[in-house]
């Protein structure tokens, strides 16, 4: 037994037998008859997909949730959100103290210098700062929605704290999972509902890194580290422009925006542009979308949010740093420069090996979508990757789908929450040093 202990030292590994004891456990709980409504309780399948999905805050359902599972079942489905939520940021965040620490002397002095990231000393800071601040935000937002679920919907101030509180952590880690069977389609038009989901949805995927630094030098942006400036000029890039494509896509759509009035179109394009970030919430009918729409929101799902955070996806740090490589290649320079700071080679090749991984996995389980199903590309492409990204957002189809294919979106969950961080770790903290260089040659490209 101890020989092996060893092995699960590596945080890479313990983080994915920590997220695999809590699927089990959530499995467990949710297959309890006092989980599920009417007689007997909810099958293996069901109760693992739904547990993997709120584990890996992704937000997939195969069931109703507010009709299948009890009281005690949502109860099960908040906690394994909560806790896949804090446990993505707070292993995230310590990761970044880890890798600093197997840095040499000089670079870890020139790394704290520019990140003011947090000293191996600080782990009890960076563990008690995660969960305060994920604790003060989902308190914000869930104080915000119980008072419009009590005062706008005649909900008792019981009902409206509990779904309140539900979304809120729901929002806040991504998730995606709602006590309504449409969703958010009814609130749609309501902005006290929407924006504050939507403000909890973008803090969540912001990472707690950003969240932190925020907090200290907001009037101070020129200060901001490398990886706070990329992160939120992506963010707001992506947030801005995802918002206008799907609106002007979906203007005039008589299923979706098209009904709407000037202000409620802005308030549900905005909406929508913010939710593949990666939360699963809609107000408005996925299903019904363009398949243009789909596409710009394929693109918005791989991409997601910040590491450190509750979004999932290949991150936005990640997308940057190859945009600003294939930027320097373009203009013939031979270093890749980012907010007047250069780019390290390693961080170069980390992000490219993360996007073909990433890639090959969208790919090859959407090709076993097409063969083993008679689902078209448009759907299978959108349901492969918003279960890779942990996004949720689906056109209709999961509940409908063969078990093969459910289990094949269970496992598309699990790697996708936790590979590209489990990957980024393992290529971050592994250093092999060369003893010598072999001979330079160019093969020819293009």
């Amino acid at each position: 037994m101890s020989r092996w202990w060893p092995r699960l030292r590596h945080p890479a590994q313990v983080v994915v037998a920590g997220f695999a004891v809590a699927v089990v456990v959530g499995t467990v709980l949710l297959m309890l008859p006092v989980a599920r409504r009417g007689p007997g309780g909810a099958s293996l399948l069901e109760a693992l997909f739904t547990s993997v999905s709120a584990v890996c805050v992704t937000g997939l359902i195969v069931v109703d949730t507010p009709v299948y599972w009890t009281g005690f079942g949502q109860v099960v489905i908040l906690c394994l959100i909560q806790l896949g939520g804090l446990g993505i940021m707070t292993f995230a965040s310590l990761l970044v103290v880890l890798v600093s620490h197997r840095l040499g002397l000089r670079a870890r002095l020139t790394a704290a210098a520019e990140t003011k990231t947090l000293g191996l000393g600080e782990v009890r800071s960076v563990i008690f700062g995660v969960v305060k601040v994920s604790l003060l935000l989902e308190a914000i937002t869930a104080l915000v929605l119980m008072l419009r679920f009590a005062t706008g919907y005649d909900n008792s101030w019981s009902r409206a704290l509990w779904l309140g509180v539900f979304h809120a952590v729901s929002a806040f880690n991504n998730a995606g999972f709602a006590l309504y069977s449409d969703n958010l389609m009814g609130f749609v038009t309501d902005p006290w509902i929407c924006l504050p989901i939507a403000c909890a949805v973008i803090a969540g995927g912001l990472g707690f890194p950003v969240l932190f630094e925020l907090r200290r030098r907001w009037r101070r942006p020129m200060s901001w580290s490398l990886h706070t400036k990329i992160v939120m000029w992506a963010s707001v890039i992506f947030l801005v422009g995802g918002s206008m494509f799907i609106t002007a896509i979906e203007w005039t759509n008589p299923a979706t925006l098209g009904p709407l009035d000037t202000p409620g179109k802005l308030l549900a394009g905005f909406f929508q542009g913010v939710m593949p970030r990666t939360a699963g919430f809609n107000s408005v009918d996925t299903a019904q979308m363009n398949p243009a729409s789909w596409l710009g929101m394929d693109v918005l799902m791989f991409v997601g949010g910040a590491s450190a955070g509750t979004a999932g996806g290949i991150k936005v740090t990640t997308f940057a740093v190859l945009f600003f490589v294939l930027y320097a290649e373009v203009r013939g320079e031979s270093t890749v420069n980012i907010f007047h700071r250069r780019l390290h080679g390693d961080t170069q090749r980390q992000a490219l090996t993360l996007v073909l991984l990433s890639v090959a996995a969208v790919v090859g389980s959407t090709v076993a979508f097409m063969v083993f199903t008679d689902i078209n590309l448009d759907q299978s492409l959108f349901e492969v990757i918003s279960a890779f990204a942990t996004v949720g957002l689906s056109t209709g189809i999961t509940a409908d789908l063969p078990t093969t294919e459910k289990v094949l979106l269970i496992v598309l969950m699990f790697i996708g929450r936790l590979g590209p961080i489990t990957v980024a770790s393992a290529l971050a903290l592994r250093r092999r040093v060369r003893l010598y260089d072999l001979p330079e040659e160019r093969p020819v490209i293009g």
